[in-house]
């Protein structure tokens, strides 16, 4: 039953979404990661079903791909190379994430960081001198090194400046982890820009300039792509707002909760990516 009604949904919101037959101009695809290609647990997570194989099949295609993530606990270079490992086809030119935005912001204003991110992540950022004394701070999904004694050093760097510069790589609410739902980005973030009195300017999903940047990469327009992810705010809204569909998953983070949600409406549910890529090449094919 969950099949056939996943089925009409798709047909009905993708193929007919306000009523303009746009997958049949559908030129590029962007793919988040967690959640969606796989699922993180001991070592290098587990591939969701049907995902190695349907990211294979978006790539034979003919559709551009590109895969959009505000991963933050490590390096580009280190998810490369776990997915690689994982058996999916990905280069590191087709994987955008927020720490290459941040250090843009950064180096343009030749600012010194004080990086409130997961240890992993720190040598994305090795063009700065963090020995010097820091002028704004750039948070991530630090993840258990969010401590006490980490997030007040990153307050006191904002409130001890006239203007403070706070970025972060994503403002999302939680993620999923074998064991559950864990706190992500955004609550930290949030609790910096309540104490410091300040605003984040949000490099990640779901800032526009992320979503723009991708498909501008591609070549092609927003209304020419589709985003499918797990993260009904970040994934499909931030997608949404760009003028880009969005289309569901529910794997990962997804919860029925979110089939409900008052103002984000993706334009399709999914059971998974291998059903999203079924029915978007069966369409593009026509």
């Amino acid at each position: 039953m969950r099949r056939c009604v996943t089925h009409k949904l798709i047909i009905k919101l993708i193929m007919t979404s306000r009523g303009d037959d746009w997958s049949s101009n559908l030129q590029g695809v962007l793919l988040d990661i967690s959640g969606v290609l796989y699922d993180s647990g001991e070592g290098d997570g587990t591939p969701i079903a049907g995902s190695i194989d349907a990211v294979k099949r978006l790539k034979s295609s003919g559709l551009k791909v590109r895969f959009c993530t505000n991963e933050s606990q490590c390096t580009r270079q280190y998810l490369v190379d776990k997915l690689r490992r994982l058996g999916f086809d990905i280069n590191l030119n087709e994987v955008f994430s927020p720490a290459p935005a941040a250090c843009q912001l950064v180096r343009e204003r030749k600012l010194h960081p004080y990086l409130l991110v997961h240890p992993d992540a720190v040598p994305d950022f090795s063009e700065f001198d963090l020995e010097l004394t820091p002028d704004c701070v750039v948070i991530g999904d630090a993840a258990v090194s969010f401590t006490y004694e980490r997030l007040n050093a990153a307050f006191r760097v904002l409130i001890g400046q006239e203007n403070p510069v706070l970025i972060s790589m994503g403002k999302g609410r939680y993620y999923k982890e074998t064991d559950g739902l864990m706190m992500d980005v955004g609550c930290f973030m949030a609790a910096l820009e309540y104490a410091a009195g300040c605003k984040a300017e949000v490099v990640g999903k779901p800032a526009k300039g992320f979503f723009l940047g991708a498909v501008k990469d591609m070549g092609i327009q927003p209304q020419h792509a589709v985003m499918i992810g797990d993260d009904l705010v970040n994934d499909i809204g931030g997608a949404q707002s760009c003028g880009i569909k969005g289309v569901q998953v529910r794997t990962g983070k997804f919860r029925p909760s979110d089939e409900s949600h008052p103002t984000v409406k993706p334009d399709g549910f999914v059971d998974n990516l291998a059903q999203a890529v079924d029915f978007l090449l069966k369409d593009h094919a026509q």
